[in-house]
């Protein structure tokens, strides 16, 4: 059973989606939660992408951190009772991926964590605390770099832990050339390839302190005198931008609704430097190869910054630029399809595994 709801967690499983489909080892049974539900957050990555549509949708979203995750913990564990998986995969830092993997630990379900390993060492964050938690639940925790690997040796999880490669990479090399093809954004927006830049925030930490959100407007507005922007507004950023009273006041920034991932590759892939505060699209850009800043105090990704790629917003020059090595093989759901195939189909816990009761 795969769970996902966030816009990041259905780009980096398609290309696992498709491993499992190829090689009949499992049958996927996919659970949307709808933590993101608008066409351009959801459905749209279903259409362009060829993911078969979620088994179950839950149409759970907004509230408080609490009160969605458990939600999403009550309606997860009355599927995983019914459909009786072998694992729960879970991606990232979401609360989607926390209350999966709740869920599947106290049902006896095995959980599989993808992208097991990140930390950005700031327990403000929301991600940062899903991250922890739903490590320490894990019973294989999937790591896309070797540092991700140290982080968790350093927290005493040794066992299940495998270097398979960052998901987000096969997303790229095979959604690229597509979007070649079938994206017309730059036509659309009147951009012209290196010309411009692209700026995205999300995160709680920049949109619910007014002060760090006139902070994070002010330096979009100086950047733009440089180059012009193209801002996509995730719709909680829209939000707050509406509830403070804040405007771009920028003929140089174009503020646009959420994109399409198609639509988003291109323009990422085109242009001359990325803004954000999303780890997504911090190594989007990298795989692209264009620079990018942090819109953060901290990133999870570090490796971007230590070889030039990328940079904190509050840092003003980039490090000595050079390839990251481990980012360098597009090779990770066919390196996660082995692992399972390997841990759960060959393993004995699996075959002797009681499935849960909703006694327990």
């Amino acid at each position: 059973m795969t769970i996902v709801g966030a816009r990041p967690q259905f780009i980096k499983a398609f290309p696992l989606s498709r491993a499992l489909r190829q090689h009949k080892a499992f049958e996927e049974i996919l659970v949307h939660t709808g933590q993101h539900f608008n066409w351009n957050m959801s459905d749209v990555f279903f259409a362009e992408l060829g993911i078969e549509p979620p088994r179950y949708f839950l149409n759970i979203h907004g509230g408080s951190h609490g009160a969605m995750t458990g939600r999403m913990l009550s309606a997860i564990e009355e599927i995983l009772l019914d459909e009786r998986p072998a694992a729960a995969l879970v991606y990232g830092d979401t609360n989607s991926t926390l209350a999966g993997a709740l869920a599947a630990a106290k049902c006896g379900v095995p959980v599989v964590h993808i992208e097991a390993g990140l930390r950005s060492f700031n327990r403000r964050m929301p991600e940062e605390i899903n991250r922890v938690v739903v490590d320490h639940l894990s019973s294989l925790l999937l790591c896309p770099t070797d540092k991700a690997v140290a982080n968790l040796s350093r927290e005493g999880i040794l066992d299940g832990v495998h270097l398979v490669g960052d998901m987000m990479f096969d997303a790229v090399r095979i959604a690229t050339p597509i979007a070649a093809r079938k994206s017309h954004i730059l036509e659309h927006l009147g951009l012209t390839p290196r010309s411009y830049g692209v700026a995205t925030f999300h995160r709680q930490e920049n949109l619910d302190s007014r002060e760090r959100l006139t902070s994070i407007v002010a330096y979009l507005r100086d950047q733009a005198r440089t180059m012009p922007l193209v801002v996509p507004l995730h719709p909680r950023t829209q939000e707050a931008l509406e509830r403070t009273n804040l405007r771009f006041d920028s003929d140089a920034i174009k503020p646009t609704g959420p994109l399409g991932y198609l639509d988003m590759c291109q323009l990422t892939r085109s242009a001359a430097m990325v803004l954000t505060d999303s780890g997504g699209l911090q190594r989007e850009a990298y795989f692209h190869r264009v620079p990018s800043v942090t819109l953060r105090d901290q990133t999870e990704w570090t490796e971007t910054i230590e070889c030039g790629w990328n940079r904190l917003w509050t840092t003003p020059k980039y490090l000595p630029r050079r390839d990251i090595p481990q980012y360098d093989n597009a090779r990770a759901a066919e390196a996660i399809h082995q692992t399972l195939e390997r841990e759960l189909i060959k393993s004995r816990d699996f075959e002797s595994r009681s499935p849960p009761s909703r006694n327990q």
